[in-house]
C-alpha cells in the first residue's frame, strides 16, 4: 500500500487543491517539443477562442445570440481576471501573430477575436505536448488507471464549468 492509499478520506480530500498547483507548476515538463514559459501562459487566452470557435462550429451555442465571437471582455470573464489584465494578454497574443483583431459579423461595432494560422499550430503543438506529458507522467500506470483518470478529470472539468455558468444564488452550496 502506497503513502496516498493509506490516507484517510478526508486527508486524501484536503490534498487535492495543493496538487492541481503543482501540477499548474510542473507543467513545463521536459518532453518532447517543450513549449516556452511566455507561449504557455498565452495558451490560456488560445484556448479560450478556440473553445469558443469550436463550440459555435458544433452548435452548442445554447442559443447565446453571440457564440463563437469572444471579445476582449469575454476573455476576461473566461479567465477570471480584470480587463485591462485580459487586454494585455491579448495584446501580447496578436503581437506574437496568435490572435487576430476583426469586426464582429453580427454587431460590427464590435471588434472579436481569432485564431491565426500560427496561434492555431501553437494549439496543436500545446495539445502534442501535453499528450507527451501525460503519456510520460503516467508510464508506470495501467491503461485502466489512464483511462479511468482520463474520465474523472474531464467529469471534475464540465463540473467546474457548470458551476461557472449557473445564475448567481442558484444551487449555492449550503
Amino acid at each position: 500500500m502506497t503513502k496516498r492509499e493509506s490516507k484517510t478520506a478526508d486527508e486524501l480530500l484536503d490534498a487535492v487543491g495543493p496538487a492541481f498547483g503543482r501540477l499548474r507548476r510542473s507543467s513545463l515538463l521536459e518532453v518532447e517539443d517543450p513549449i516556452s514559459q511566455k507561449d504557455l501562459s498565452r495558451t490560456l487566452v488560445l484556448r479560450v477562442v478556440l473553445e469558443a470557435e469550436q463550440d459555435a462550429t458544433e452548435g452548442e451555442s445554447d442559443g447565446q445570440p453571440d457564440a463563437g465571437e469572444i471579445t476582449v471582455g469575454a476573455v476576461a470573464q473566461h479567465l477570471g481576471v480584470d480587463p485591462s489584465v485580459a487586454s494585455r494578454m491579448v495584446s501580447d497574443c496578436i503581437s506574437a501573430g496568435y490572435l487576430v483583431r476583426a469586426a464582429s459579423q453580427r454587431d460590427g461595432r464590435r471588434t472579436v477575436l481569432h485564431l491565426s494560422a500560427e496561434g492555431r499550430e501553437l494549439m496543436a503543438r500545446f495539445a502534442r505536448h501535453q499528450r507527451s506529458a501525460f503519456e510520460s507522467i503516467t508510464a508506470d500506470w495501467t491503461e485502466q488507471e489512464r483511462l479511468d483518470f482520463a474520465r474523472l478529470m474531464l467529469k471534475y472539468v464540465d463540473s467546474q464549468d457548470a458551476l461557472r455558468h449557473r445564475s448567481p444564488g442558484s444551487n449555492a452550496p449550503h
